[in-house]
């Protein structure tokens, strides 16, 4: 028991809902003074303690394992004093009452709430999206279908060539599915990269054995019963065994909606991530904030970490939104973006490309200010970069070797950036 409890000072209930990567991440940023203000609940769907979402293509690649992607053990909840409840989904919140209603009827008492309730899968608008045979990739529970598929051999048609669309295909081609990928959009990933690192990630994904048809529409899932594949814009179809939607996330929202907080796309939070009611607060895929749903790791994180400092007394801590770069691995390609880089105003481009070494960086400074940068099939130098884009660097004394790295830019790039910070 800690000095203040002894002191006869109760514990705020803190209740978490949602037991995804936001809200694991706030429980561990939690500084120890928050420990003895709060006792803290926090609440899962699954039936399961959090895991990381970003490695499931991972998982389904047999390049990790379910223990790979755990983020803690039930063991680390109970010695930090959380009482964690997996499997169990809180369907409603009473806001005047201060109790949160389970599926299974039982309510729970809190003073203050963190709704970390994340994303649900986006399906098309289209006929024949809920016939059997079509399913979205976003949790543990969907790769036992999945892994069926590929060891059959299934035609499988992923719709979707984002990244968790790409890391679907990439991995069910792996383990021997007859892979289609199908894009609307005319390049891969194009949110994150130009038109030229797009193509080149479209070939990387091809020597893996997987189809890839873009500038396609898909107008409706074909078959009566069962899905058997699908029917686009231009007449043409595709016989699939197998339908994997994989278009993105929408916020989930509902449990905010139904309490009446205010929601738009996302629920509505301010600068200390506060909700439109008094002590409900709200962090990850399901927030609003300026206007901004993001959709990423990063934000959510960043927003664990101010929220965890402002209920640990840090008075000035204040959510300011996230400047965007993306680092990751698309089915083991490296593949980095981060700032303006496909067409901005006054910029200029300058491109390296190794085609036989699967290699291409591409830069957008504008003035002596880098602006943006995409990096595929290589990406050390990426931390680097985005910290120049992020603090406004003067990259004018090393604009001829910035396309080489930090390593080839001398002392100069070092003392600016150091200057910069």
């Amino acid at each position: 028991m800690t000095a203040r409890r002894e002191r006869g000072r109760q514990a705020e209930r803190l209740l978490i809902v949602g037991n995804g990567m936001a809200g694991v991440r706030f429980c561990e940023d939690f500084a120890a003074p928050a420990a003895d203000r709060f006792a803290v609940t926090i609440v899962g769907a699954e039936p399961r303690p959090g895991y990381n979402r970003v490695l499931l293509s991972a998982l389904l690649a047999g390049d990790a394992n379910e223990a790979d992607i755990l983020l803690r053990e039930e063991a680390w909840y109970k010695t930090r004093g959380i009482r964690l409840l997996t499997g169990r989904r809180v369907e409603k919140l009473d806001l005047a009452a201060r109790v949160a209603t389970l599926a299974d009827g039982e309510g729970i008492a809190f003073d203050r709430a963190v709704l970390a309730t994340g994303s649900t899968a986006a399906r098309l608008p289209i006929p024949g999206m809920n016939l059997p045979g079509v399913m979205t990739f976003r949790d543990l529970a969907d790769l036992p279908v999945l892994r069926d598929a590929a060891a059959r051999k299934q035609r499988v048609a992923v719709v979707g060539g984002g990244l968790l669309g790409i890391e679907a295909a990439c991995g069910l081609a792996r383990g021997g599915a007859a892979l289609t990928l199908v894009h609307v959009m005319d390049r891969l990933m194009e949110r994150q990269l130009d038109a030229g690192a797009a193509a080149f990630l479209k070939r990387a994904v091809e020597r893996k054995r997987v189809t890839v048809r873009l500038d396609t529409q898909t107008l409706a899932v074909a078959g009566e019963r069962r899905a058997e594949g699908l029917v686009f814009a231009d007449g043409a179809r595709l016989a699939a065994d197998l339908i994997v939607v994989a278009i993105g996330v929408r916020p989930n929202i509902a449990l905010a909606k139904e309490a009446d907080l205010a929601v738009a796309r996302g629920v509505i939070v301010d600068d200390e991530l506060t909700a439109s009611a008094p002590l409900i607060h709200a962090i990850g895929e399901c927030v609003e904030h300026r206007g901004m749903i993001y959709g990423l790791v990063e934000p959510a994180y960043e927003q664990a970490r101010v929220l965890a400092r402002w209920l640990s007394g840090d008075a000035t801590a204040r959510y300011q939104g996230t400047a965007l770069s993306t680092n990751l691995k698309v089915s083991g390609i490296p593949v980095f973006s981060a700032g303006s880089f496909d067409g901005a105003p006054g910029a200029e481009t300058i491109v390296f490309e190794d085609r036989a070494l699967g290699i291409r960086k591409a830069l957008t400074p504008r003035g002596d200010r880098l602006i943006g940068a995409t990096l595929v099939g290589e990406a050390d130098e990426a931390p680097w970069y985005r910290d120049l884009i992020r603090q406004g660097t003067n990259v004018a004394p090393i604009r001829e070797s910035l396309i080489f790295g930090r390593a080839f830019s001398g002392f100069a790039a070092k003392a600016e950036i150091k200057e910069a910070a």
